[in-house]
């Protein structure tokens, strides 16, 4: 508990530092983020004319945005995912998807945001997207497609293996496909060690329920379909076709459920990419962009493969905000993604998230005329209210230490007082 309450601590000392981009600020600001990620594939087959996934190749850009220069940041799956939510660079244990749950160490601050060391459960101290939305007083959600499918020994919410332990989630079932190395935010301590990770990290079943109201609506949902309709596995334990076919009829089942909620049309963006292109064979592709830094717990990124990065996987972006048919040839990645998420919502910039240079998504992709300037009224109205937050949080805290206080120094005199009567009589 102490350790939960210095990390929010640390998280509301960070917020004061908070900045954005010039960039950003020309940016439309949205209530409610969508993130969704598929699994392995590089942008030439993804939205090449023999695509398999025609509603993510053709129909959906032309509602929305594509951005085919946009990058994965390393081999194999982890890597990426926890780059995503966090800034942090790959290292040999998530480029090899972590296979045993173990503690990543020695967990040393090193230059530019990064932590030095090896494994994949990050210490209390690394910070995360969904720490500093919890921090800045935003809802947010992981949903995981067959979470609640494990054993019945099995929680049903933060499932993921004992730290030290095989992870058994690496190969799917028939009636298991839920895998913990597309769940990035079981793998930091500042979640697992926390109740919010039980109320938060939850099966992707308890979505639809949730997009039944803008209240109930997270502030930022992560989407993560089981190993088959990912994309992932080709054919599927249960007899499905998997690939990408499988994930074109997984995608045409919830983004037109997302984008009917009242939380989209509340000023929403929904985000479709991969986490990484083919990662060996004759698909491999380790390339990169936007000056990608290795870090410093790896050489090479590309894993298997020598490269700087995670391949180019293409991305598609939907919103109120976008111009139907807009393409975007800007270079992006998931360092990329993550700063445009934190400057939405006002939070500061974790590890190659803040490198120099790097562009959050712009006006080239959030290109609808006057979305803008609307936003920058709808930013100004959620700063007051979560600046409002944070005075509560900040007053209560102060109550609850005067409270403390009292309490303390209360019984303190009592016991001084019990003392003198012994000593009396």
């Amino acid at each position: 508990m102490i350790r939960r309450l210095a990390v929010t601590a640390t998280v509301a000392l960070g917020l004061l530092g908070a900045w954005t981009s010039p960039a950003a600020a020309d940016a439309p600001h949205f209530n409610h983020v969508f993130i969704v990620v598929l699994e392995n594939e590089d942008a030439a087959a993804t939205f090449g004319p023999s695509t398999q996934i025609p509603y993510l190749a053709q129909t959906l850009p032309s509602q929305g945005a594509f951005v085919p220069n946009y990058y994965g940041t390393g081999h194999n799956s982890l890597d990426n995912y926890i780059t995503m939510v966090s800034g942090q660079s790959p290292n040999p244990v998530t480029q090899a998807d972590c296979p045993i749950f173990q503690e990543f160490l020695p967990g040393i601050p090193a230059a530019d945001g990064q932590y030095s060391g090896v494994g994949c459960v990050y210490p209390a101290g690394v910070q995360n997207i969904a720490t500093q939305l919890e921090g800045a007083g935003y809802t947010w959600k992981g949903y995981m497609q067959d979470m609640a499918a494990g054993a019945p020994a099995d929680p049903v919410t933060c499932r993921h293996p004992s730290v030290g332990s095989v992870d058994h989630t690496q190969t799917a079932t028939a009636t298991d496909q839920y895998a913990a190395r597309h769940n990035p935010f079981v793998y930091f301590h500042s979640i697992i060690d926390s109740p919010t990770c039980q109320a938060n990290d939850v099966d992707l079943s308890r979505l639809a329920p949730d997009l039944a109201s803008k209240s109930t609506t997270p502030a930022y949902s992560f989407i993560t379909p089981d190993l088959c309709n990912d994309g992932h596995d080709t054919p599927c334990p249960d007899g499905a076709p998997g690939g990408m076919v499988q994930a074109n009829t997984f995608l045409q089942g919830l983004i037109p459920q997302i984008m009917a909620s009242p939380g989209y049309k509340d000023r929403g963006l929904i985000i479709i990419t991969f986490d990484e292109a083919e990662a060996s064979g004759a698909d491999a592709d380790a390339s990169a962009c936007c000056n990608e830094q290795p870090g410093p717990n790896t050489p090479n990124p590309g894993g298997t493969t020598i490269g700087p990065g995670g391949g180019r996987v293409g991305a598609v972006m939907l919103s109120d905000c976008i111009r139907p048919g807009t393409v975007s040839n800007d270079p992006y990645n998931h360092y990329s993604l993550l700063r445009s998420v934190e400057d939405n919502f006002g939070l500061p910039r974790l590890g190659y998230a803040a490198q120099a240079g790097l562009q959050p998504f712009g006006t080239d992709v959030l290109s609808q005329p006057g979305c803008a300037e609307q936003a920058r009224r709808c930013k100004k109205k959620a700063h007051r209210k979560h600046k409002k937050h944070h005075k509560r949080s900040a007053e209560v805290a102060k109550k609850h230490h005067k409270h403390h206080k009292h309490k303390k120094c209360k019984k303190k005199r009592k016991k001084k007082g019990g003392k003198r009567k012994r000593a009396a009589a």
